[in-house]
């Protein structure tokens, strides 16, 4: 089946970031419709003799890498991971700050792009912006208990704080055992001020703010893919 135009190009991102990709790498792999083209890339490389071991965010990311052959470690393995490759819903353009958990990892996600010593994001064109907010609503993972009480103090930072649900109409939960919620928000002048506010509610674990996380990115559109880097203010 043919792909999408837009799906050609997450796939085009994917394949150019791949090439950063080396022997005896230690790789994190990311969750979403753009990191499952890479791991399918990368499944093909290592068939062909790449040697790497990975990290994944999400256990549908773990599923798909063990199918194409990928094998995969935890932290106590390899405590220091030297590449992670990861989508995002929101790139600014410049800094490269992220919102990420439309896929509903991004506390996995986050644990592993810290603990990278590179963290590259791939994506089609649609997800640069000038300044992240005004759009994709903000993912804040919070603990069950409580969580009414929770979506009450986050309405402080947002006008709309909605509990995401499954397809069944139930709470999702995230493969740590805890809710989504996606906020809102207006574009951000200071991003981490956000991130810093949102920490101090009680009952959030995290959100999808990653600022000053990605140190580049690969960004394909009608184009072609373009390679850019963090601007450091």
């Amino acid at each position: 089946m043919a792909l999408s135009e837009k799906d050609a190009w997450k796939k085009a991102a994917a394949e150019a970031a791949s090439h950063l990709v080396e022997d005896e790498m230690v790789v994190g792999l990311g969750t979403g419709t753009t990191a499952a083209y890479l791991i399918s890339i990368l499944g093909e490389r290592v068939r062909e003799g790449l040697n790497i071991v990975a990290i994944p965010t999400s256990e549908a990311t773990r599923a798909h890498a063990l199918a194409e052959g990928i094998t995969i470690v935890g932290f106590s393995e390899q405590p220091k991971i030297d590449i992670t490759i990861d989508g995002a819903d929101e790139i600014a353009t410049g800094s490269l700050d992220l919102i990420k958990g439309g896929g509903g990892a991004l506390l996995h996600e986050k644990i592993v792009a810290s603990a990278s010593a590179r963290m590259v994001v791939i994506s089609d064109g649609s997800k640069l912006v000038p300044r992240l907010g005004g759009g994709f609503a903000l993912p804040v993972e919070i603990i069950p208990f409580g969580w009414e009480v929770t979506i009450s103090r986050l309405r402080d930072y947002a006008p709309e704080v909605r509990l995401r649900q499954s397809s069944g109409g139930a709470p999702f939960v995230t493969d740590s055992g805890h809710y989504i919620v996606d906020c809102a928000i207006e574009a951000l002048d200071d991003p981490m001020r956000l991130e810093t506010d949102l920490h101090a509610v009680v009952g959030v674990v995290e959100t999808g703010l990653f600022v000053g996380i990605a140190s580049e990115a690969f960004i394909a559109d009608a184009s072609g893919v373009r390679r850019l880097t963090r601007q450091l203010a």
